[in-house]
């Protein structure tokens, strides 16, 4: 299946990214191309894949994103998938919620958060994932054919306290890519989200113990391995997702359904 697609990952130097570019390697796509505003990360991981490219590139930039997405059609003939695994958290907001719940006081993390990092949160997950959808369109819609896999999150909807930014942005990225669903179809191409849970990834990494501590559930399975979010997306990304279109998988391990 495979054999004859050219796909392009977002946020390739780490976490799901990384998973997801791997599993399509590891399928046999004719070329992955790994995009990431981290160089040296990215060409670790390109250097694990055959026939992967690293290309380093900050999804904020518009002008960026079209550039590499024109690249990689001027040099492979097409660009047949796309995974946009690219986004940022808030590790301060982080710490002020854990700080909160260590010392027993109600999270305020709104009140006193700064407009550089509303911003950051914001461009990065939602305007950068508006730039790479409409790179990929560009791209795929004139061939007719195509599919586009976002990763969202599951704050989009239970919308954690304490992590307005975030909740926002991600809401905003699974409302952007169910109406570019609606419009995509028209022209061959697919466009679907993957709304993880906690996934054992850098971000996570980097949540304080007493947050990570709120968010186990023993009813539920733990963090998610990036490798099983990365199944998800390349399943969305396969011919057997061929009738799947504007929708968004919820992978929480059961914490909650909608």
């Amino acid at each position: 299946m495979w054999a004859d697609r050219v796909a392009l990952v977002t946020g390739a130097g780490s976490g799901i990214g990384a998973a997801v570019a791997r599993k399509l390697g590891a399928g046999g796509v004719r070329h992955v191309v790994l995009v990431d505003r981290d160089g040296a990360a990215v060409s670790a991981v390109a250097k694990e894949i055959p026939a992967a490219r690293a290309v380093t590139a900050d999804v904020t930039d518009p002008d960026r994103v079209d550039q590499v997405v024109t690249d990689a059609v001027r040099e492979h003939g097409a660009l047949d998938v796309v995974v946009h695994a690219a986004g940022v958290d808030d590790p301060d907001a982080k710490a002020l919620i854990a700080d909160a719940l260590v010392a027993g006081r109600p999270v305020d993390v709104t009140a006193r958060l700064e407009l550089a990092a509303w911003r950051r949160v914001l461009a990065v997950n939602l305007d950068g994932t508006f730039h790479v959808l409409q790179a990929a369109l560009r791209a795929m819609a004139p061939r007719g054919g195509g599919a586009i896999v976002v990763i969202g999150s599951s704050a989009a909807f239970d919308a954690p306290v304490g992590y307005p930014h975030y909740a926002a942005s991600k809401a905003g990225v699974h409302a952007l890519a169910q109406a570019v669903a609606k419009e995509a179809i028209a022209f061959g191409v697919r466009v679907n989200v993957v709304a993880p849970g906690p996934t054992n990834t850098g971000m996570a990494a980097r949540t304080p113990d007493a947050l990570r501590q709120s968010m186990a559930d023993p009813r539920t399975r733990p963090y998610a391995t990036p490798e099983e979010i990365a199944d998800i997306a390349v399943f969305l990304a396969g011919d057997q997702a061929a009738n799947v279109v504007g929708a968004t998988l919820l992978a929480n391990g059961g914490r909650f359904t909608r």
